[in-house]
């Protein structure tokens, strides 16, 4: 029997298909709706809707779920639609009517969306640890290796010089511009639609401004239909977001398959980092970095997956909205294990050394004789001309020195300055996390 049943129920086809995949996604969402509830039953005792004795029997029940969901022996029943049904039969099985009166005042409607919107919290926060693991690595190796000099590409031709420090620090500066969509999705989820009920509101006298507090959120959603209308708007955030990551994921698993290949040979990983053939004994293979780069262009097509589904949605809850979870959750784990792994292959790169020695990588310098001339006086066009000929008709003979001394460049990386780019972009969950804890003491 489900909570909304009267004294009829669903045609079982029609309940297999309509709860889809929530079964899995609601046991991922349960320390988060007793959270929720939590809160919620502290605000209904302060409106005079729970006594204190109430207030403390749900307490207590509540922690005991709590306790349970972390030891991973939680479940929702047959029969028991979803995570909040199962949370307040337990409530009524162990406690009474006490448990029945803690819907007081919310539906399912923004029930999930709290529950969702703490789950994103800790999932943002869980992901951008990692990045941050990663951002570090990457600024170390371009320290160690600034002096190291490979090719730069432009058209995939060999254009001019560059460094394995410039290329590191450009990934690692490219982590910490992506927090500019990392802010903008947290400050979307760190909004609290507790009370805005199916979307219009309630009768009762609600004190939003202490669920917000309680929850650690920075802000609520004001309008209740706009606190509805945020869910499908809170994920399409996020989906940019986890793309802007993937992006700079991507191009590192792109560029390490091109470069450990042999023709390249700029680098170089252990060989259990690398698969070997069933019948080629010399293959190694960078499989880690070709599934990184195909899990992170899935990621990247994920804004595009939930703008179709959010296309023509008017106001108000619609059901179209619960499959948003299954390109979220499982996009947050992709990522997970791509920043987990990528930062294993980079622990153990090595970076081929004088590879410009090379007479192949002769041109490459060009750009650096045609400014030497311009140094020396010859305008610009002239010494251009004059290298193209000497190139042309085989004449051309460069030095191997660069000296590269602007911002930014192979002389001057910029490590501090990326850092402290990165620091100043970075998200404080120690509120959240405060009043997460304060929650749960008493």
């Amino acid at each position: 029997m489900k909570l909304w049943q009267k004294d009829k129920t669903s045609k079982k086809e029609v309940e297999s298909f309509t709860i889809g995949r929530d079964p899995e996604f609601d046991l991922i969402l349960a320390p988060f709706d007793v959270s929720g509830s939590m809160a919620h039953a502290i605000m209904l005792e302060s409106i005079d809707l729970l006594t204190s004795e109430e207030l403390q029997l749900l307490k207590k029940g509540l922690k005991e779920i709590r306790d349970e969901i972390q030891q991973g022996i939680f479940s929702i029943s047959p029969g028991v639609e979803d995570v909040h049904s199962q949370v307040e039969f337990l409530l009524t099985e162990r406690y009474g009517d006490v448990g029945k009166k803690l819907h007081s005042g919310r539906s399912r409607n923004d029930q999930v969306l709290v529950d969702l919107k703490l789950y994103y919290r800790q999932a943002i926060r869980q992901t951008l640890e990692e990045v941050g693991k990663l951002f570090n690595l990457l600024l170390q190796l371009a320290e160690k290796h600034k002096t190291d000099l490979m090719p730069g590409y432009t058209h995939t031709q060999l254009a001019m010089p560059s460094s394995f420090g410039l290329w590191f620090g450009s990934l690692a500066e490219s982590l910490a511009e992506d927090m500019h969509l990392w802010q903008a999705a947290y400050a979307l989820v760190n909004r609290n639609p507790l009370g805005s009920a199916a979307g219009y509101g309630s009768s009762f006298p609600l004190n939003r401004s202490m669920t917000t507090e309680l929850l650690g959120f920075a802000d609520m959603h004001y309008n209740v239909i706009n606190a509805q209308n945020s869910r499908g708007k809170t994920e399409k955030s996020l989906s940019f977001a986890l793309a802007a990551t993937a992006g700079t994921l991507n191009r590192l698993a792109t560029d390490s398959i091109q470069y450990m290949n042999q023709h390249f040979g700029f680098i170089r990983f252990p060989d259990e980092l690398t698969t070997g053939s069933s019948i080629m004994p010399h293959k190694k293979n960078p499989d880690v970095f070709e599934l990184v780069r195909a899990k992170t262009n899935q990621i990247q097509s994920y804004p595009q997956s939930i703008l179709m589904l959010l296309t023509n949605l008017g106001t108000g809850y619609h059901r179209d909205l619960q499959l948003l979870k299954e390109t979220i959750f499982p996009a947050f784990e992709q990522m997970t294990d791509c920043l987990k792994i990528s930062q294993l292959m980079l622990e153990n790169i090595s970076v081929q050394q004088d590879l410009l020695d090379d007479e192949k990588f002769a041109y490459l310098f060009s750009v650096e004789e045609v400014n030497r001339l311009v140094l020396g006086g010859m305008p610009f066009r002239d010494a251009y001309k004059k290298v193209g000929m000497d190139i042309e008709n085989k004449r051309f003979s460069p030095g191997t020195r660069v000296i590269h001394t602007h911002e930014g460049s192979i002389g001057n990386l910029c490590l501090d300055a990326i850092k402290n780019k990165m620091d100043d972009l970075a998200i404080d969950f120690q509120p959240a996390l405060k009043a997460e804890e304060k929650l749960w003491e008493n």
